[in-house]
């Protein structure tokens, strides 16, 4: 099995200390939010906090296309923090990224990030619409959309768990994690618009967010609105029907 690494430059010094964490993932360090189909965990290194996303082996025609065609998840996800950063957009500071192959097929992988603490995510806008400073804090997630969208940013993750949120002397400052599926192009008015569908369902905030994008992008908010609860409620129905079929599947496979 042939390992791939690349390291950023201020944490080449640390080469031994990653290897040693990659090489013994399974046995060291501490979980973190473990997900369905990756595994999260921290290490302490001197005075920082690392956070090492261990993605499980894809299928087989993945670790094929992996392994000639397409860029790993963790290669990617360095590759997009380290272009995120140049454009001054938020995002965890990268570190490096592991790769497991063989002559055929591509097999583990692993990205290192710096553990950032944040006040919040946006999900706790979704489950508490009374959180403090709630609307001022969307208006300004808005405006970030907007500098992503504007410096030709498509992250096609943009969903409540994917942006920290981090309150600071001028406002509040956001941060992008699970970066893996990007597009650096630019978008048409609708492309933007259809970025906001996977945030959230109450039609409250999607008017909030409407507004203050209409502002940024200087439209009419009735064109804003209703594009973006029209995606928003497309992305909802596309959802509930992924979530009944799985249901379905599951209750034939019991018989």
């Amino acid at each position: 099995m042939n390992r791939v690494k690349k390291i950023h430059d201020s944490f080449i010094q640390h080469e031994p200390f990653l290897d040693d964490i990659i090489t013994n993932f399974d046995t060291k360090g501490e979980d973190f939010g473990n997900q369905d189909r990756n595994a999260l965990k921290l290490f302490k290194l001197d005075a920082k906090t690392l956070n090492v996303k261990s993605f499980r082996v894809p299928n087989f025609i993945n670790q094929i296309a992996y392994r000639f065609i397409r860029k790993s998840k963790a290669e990617r996800s360095f590759v997009y923090a380290k272009k995120l950063q140049a454009l001054s957009i938020g995002t965890p500071q990268p570190i490096a990224f592991y790769e497991y192959k063989n002559l055929l097929l591509f097999k583990k992988s692993y990205y290192i990030s710096e553990q950032l603490e944040c006040d919040l995510t946006y999900r706790e806008l979704t489950t508490d619409l009374n959180y403090p400073n709630h609307e001022r804090i969307l208006r300004a997630f808005t405006r970030f959309t907007y500098q992503l969208h504007q410096n030709n940013i498509n992250f096609l993750d943009h969903s409540p768990g994917n942006t920290l949120i981090k309150q600071s002397a001028n406002g509040y400052d956001f941060f992008l994690v699970d970066l893996n599926r990007m597009e650096f192009v630019p978008m048409d008015f609708e492309t933007r618009i259809k970025n906001f569908a996977k945030l959230t369902i109450h039609k409250s905030m999607i008017e909030i967010m409407s507004d203050e994008y209409a502002k940024c992008c200087d439209q009419p908010f009735e064109t804003v609105f209703h594009l973006m609860w029209k995606h928003t409620e497309a992305f909802q129905e596309k959802y509930r029907r992924k979530k009944r079929l799985k249901k379905k599947l599951k209750f034939w496979k019991k018989r």
